[in-house]
């Protein structure tokens, strides 16, 4: 059985992003309250995996997650692309028109906004989690009340759904990353055949055309810019930290144009080198 560690509640986007990457696998989900919880359940047992939200197609990059996998010593051994979409639920004979509250996420809540605008009997309460709030309906018997949640969280609590696809935007996606103690990631991830992605970390000199040049050698070496994004250093005005996801045909031509820009660049770390995701629906 492998045991992933996920922030939030059963139900949850990551308990079913880790459910979903691990398909046809036993899996058991260890919930912790926070991200920086979850690093610390992980750095106290090497045996377990950590599932972790990175982006997103509307909220854009969570830093501070990509933070914490640079102070950590894990490696990304795997990534899933997942589309995420919202459903209505409530406790089983409920109707809509009968509903007077509705709780969730506040970010849960703002994505269903005009859905909800269409429903003015609902009060609309934020809560810590989307799941946690079906969790509360179901455990409490909260009649009156509804969710605003993932499927697969609805029927984890065994909650009606009264609608699906609530979203306002049906391109709402969120990249997870698979998370492996170094020790092990070797063994866990997959196979150098199937290594087509890497994320790195470094930061640069304040000088003129410095992160120019690195593009430039990664062009010559084949190597794809996927995604940057940069970060200010605290403590060092006009430097930053650049996280770097790159893609590629050929493992060792990276670890070349790794070799090739070492020279140009500071504290260099290599996060993992996985397979690049497929988008699930």
């Amino acid at each position: 059985m492998k045991k992933i560690t996920i922030q939030g509640v059963a139900g949850c986007f990551h308990d079913a992003a880790a459910h979903l990457y691990f398909e046809g696998e036993e899996v058991e989900t260890i919930p912790c309250e926070s991200f920086p919880a979850m690093f610390d359940t992980l750095s106290s047992d090497s045996s377990l995996l950590g599932i972790m939200a990175v982006e997103n197609t509307i909220a854009g990059p969570l830093l501070q997650n990509h933070e914490l996998l640079r102070q950590s010593t894990l490696k990304v051994i795997g990534e899933l692309k997942m589309r995420i979409s919202h459903v209505l639920c409530a406790l089983p004979g409920q109707e809509i028109d009968r509903l007077t509250e509705v709780n969730s996420h506040p970010m849960a809540l703002m994505q269903c906004e005009q859905y909800l605008r269409r429903h003015p009997n609902l009060k609309i309460v934020e809560r810590f989690d989307t799941a946690g709030s079906a969790e509360e309906i179901a455990r409490d018997n909260l009649v009156g009340h509804a969710a605003v949640c993932g499927e697969y969280a609805a029927g984890l609590y065994g909650l009606d759904i009264l609608e699906r696809g609530i979203e306002t935007n049906k391109r709402n996606f969120t990249r997870f990353l698979i998370l492996a103690d170094a020790l092990t990631a070797g063994e866990i991830g997959p196979g150098e055949q199937d290594i087509d992605k890497a994320s790195i970390v470094f930061t640069l000199p304040h000088t003129q055309g410095a992160l120019s040049k690195i593009l430039t050698i990664l062009s010559f070496y084949d190597i794809n810019l996927s995604k940057i994004q940069s970060t200010p250093i605290v403590g060092r005005e006009w430097e930053y930290r650049f996280y770097v996801d790159l893609t590629f045909d050929s493992l060792l031509r990276l670890h070349q144009a790794i070799d090739a820009v070492r020279p140009l660049i500071r504290d260099l770390s290599i996060l993992g080198e996985y397979s690049e995701a497929k988008v699930t629906h």
